[in-house]
């Protein structure tokens, strides 16, 4: 990742810093640390502020840390050193006396140790200062989101070829997250969901033993993520022969919404009124009471971050926000529809990120 692109994030931070009333921010949430610096471990802090940015790791990291993070001075803490007698190291050449850390991530205990080992600082709680930089990407984020979806599709096409009446749900699961490892995926972005018949009614469902060739149809919900651990979200239904004439009605219901919902996005809308967009496709086709969730949010180094399309959101849409657009109807004991694209704010409106075919005729194999 380029080191313009990192200068650029801590820059913005800074200055959030400074607008807080604190000198330095302690980042102790290993995502946000990547975000800032681009390194990719675990178990390390960052203090960051206008006269100083230090991040404080250990012994396992000394060469991943020169190759990820050249220039970026470094803590490491011996063997027998804890992470918070490092960071007491720190703070006293510091010479900080207010500094803000993250109260979302903080635990109590750690906020304990904290004062114990710096009674001269003032510890300022703030909640989600990186989360809200984090919601509009940069221009090196967009590319890797965009590598992230393009390893779901192809990976989406090997598994389509590959499935059978005998394979389970599982199997599936695990089929197509080895074919996105093939097209270059660090991982899948998120445990996949294979959910067949009824079981598509379980938005989060878990796949199991259950036959793919039990029903004529199926909901995945998949996405890959990139070495660099950015992730892609996309839901397709497969169906099969002897489908029910009843999951046509559903599934063309969900398309319609979605499609006025991604017409909608574009900048300084409202996440409340795109998703309302798409309630009210649905309730008017009478399944409101079967939509049970939000509309979509935010992808990144997360699965789940800002914004959130949901009914009582206000954040405005801005270009450089990416968020998924997932409508669905389910119906306990029969089953589900869910579809689902990653959609990129952009200046002048929004674009598809996702491409996979999702009119009803090519649902079919």
């Amino acid at each position: 990742m380029s080191k313009d692109y990192l200068g650029a994030r801590q820059k913005k931070l800074i200055s959030q810093i400074k607008r807080i009333g604190a000198e330095a921010l302690l980042v102790t949430s290993e995502t946000n640390v990547t975000y800032l610096t681009g390194f990719s471990g675990d178990s390390s802090y960052l203090l960051i502020g206008k006269d100083q940015t230090v991040l404080i790791s250990d012994g396992r990291y000394t060469t991943q840390l020169e190759e990820e993070c050249p220039g970026l001075d470094v803590h490491i803490r011996k063997p027998t050193e804890s992470m918070i007698v490092a960071l007491e190291q720190v703070l006293k050449k510091s010479h900080l006396t207010k500094v803000g850390l993250e109260s979302h991530v903080v635990t109590c205990d750690l906020l304990d140790a904290l004062t114990g080992i710096t009674p001269a600082i003032q510890w300022n709680p703030v909640s989600n200062v990186v989360e809200e930089l984090r919601m509009v990407k940069d221009a090196s984020e967009i590319q890797e989101i965009r590598e992230a979806v393009d390893q779901a599709q192809r990976g989406f096409e090997v598994f389509r070829a590959l499935l059978t009446n005998e394979m389970t749900e599982l199997q599936g699961a695990h089929e197509l997250e080895h074919a996105m490892r093939r097209f270059g995926a660090r991982q899948a972005a998120f445990d996949p969901i294979v959910a067949v018949g009824e079981r598509s009614a379980l938005p989060h469902a878990i796949p199991t033993e259950k036959l793919i060739g039990e029903s004529p149809f199926l909901l995945v919900d998949w996405g890959a993520m990139t070495q660099k651990g950015y992730r892609s979200d996309l839901t397709r239904m497969i169906i099969r022969d002897r489908a029910p004439s009843k999951l046509k009605k559903v599934y063309n219901t969900v398309l319609q919404a979605q499609l006025a919902a991604i017409k909608a996005i574009k900048p300084g809308v409202l996440c409340k009124d795109v998703d309302q967009v798409a309630r009210k496709v649905i309730n008017k086709a009478g399944f409101g009471k079967q939509f049970t969730h939000s509309l979509g949010h935010g992808i990144g180094l997360d699965i789940h971050e800002g914004p959130r399309l949901g009914g009582n959101v206000e954040t405005e849409l801005k270009p450089g926000m990416i968020v998924t657009v997932e409508p669905g109807i389910y119906l306990p004991g029969w089953g589900g529809v869910r579809i689902e694209d990653d959609v990129l704010v952009t200046r002048s409106g929004h674009e598809v990120l996702t491409s996979v075919p999702k009119d009803y005729e090519s649902a079919l194999v």
